[in-house]
């Protein structure tokens, strides 16, 4: 029998944003296909879990190619939503934030895999099953890609200020096929990846508190929903007015 229900395809859903995510849409009665480097997480089990996984080394281009086929394999033809939340930042030997002038080359080519060429591999080879729902796509972006960051590195802040451009390119490419594509910037949300020094951060922002990963995750959902159907290459601040 097939599968009626929504699809979601998400990258990075082990932690933080990404699993807050998968928990949102699986409680609003999507079928939720995962995608990271680890095996399916047995400790944060979701509906659908172990069958609705796809280990993908996002920073090997090959990987992300060939992974292609084997979510195909995994659709009926369509997908309503692809959110590419993914996104990796290393750090120096002692935690410290690398810049445009230590951060080796083969960092930057590995951080714009993951965080920005990934997107794209999945979003073109995936074009047909997304125009099949008139579906949606949201990257998740940053606060770090408008401004230098304390503790995101240079790297990351280029590709996440990249990946924001890229979704302005795929909404003017991907709208005549009915897709609508979005981002989401975050700013300092709650997870287990927060840097040492946040608080002070934090003191500053309007709301003066940290974002929590499940609200992000319903900015992401609305943004896949028929609630924002004419909204297309835009990218939501989900940072407490950090930005302003």
């Amino acid at each position: 029998m097939a599968d009626d229900r929504r699809t979601l395809l998400l990258t990075g859903a082990s932690r933080g944003i990404g699993h807050a995510t998968v928990r949102k849409f699986n409680a609003e009665g999507w079928r939720v296909i995962t995608c990271s480097r680890q095996p399916f997480p047995e400790q944060c089990p979701w509906g659908g879990g172990q069958e609705n996984h796809v280990v993908l080394d996002l920073s090997d281009p090959a990987d992300t190619i060939n992974a292609v086929g084997i979510i195909q394999e995994k659709l009926d033809g369509r997908l309503d939503a692809l959110v590419n939340n993914a996104g990796i930042s290393p750090k120096g030997p002692e935690g410290e934030r690398l810049n445009t002038l230590d951060t080796g080359l083969m960092d930057w080519g590995k951080v714009f895999h993951v965080n920005f060429f990934a997107s794209v591999v999945l979003a073109r080879g995936l074009k047909d099953e997304l125009a099949a729902a008139k579906g949606a796509v949201v990257n998740v972006t940053s606060i770090a890609g408008s401004r230098v960051h304390p503790f995101a590195g240079a790297a990351y802040a280029t590709s996440k200020a990249a990946l924001a451009a890229l979704t302005r390119e795929m909404a003017h490419d991907f709208g005549p096929m009915g897709v609508r594509v979005n981002a989401i910037a975050p700013g300092e949300v709650e997870t287990a990846i927060l840097s040492p020094g946040t608080d002070k951060i934090v003191e500053k922002l309007p709301m003066q508190r940290l974002g929590q990963p499940e609200e992000v995750a319903s900015a992401i959902y609305f943004l896949c929903s028929d609630q924002s159907s004419y909204i297309s290459g835009a990218e939501i601040e989900v940072n407490g007015a950090q930005h302003v």
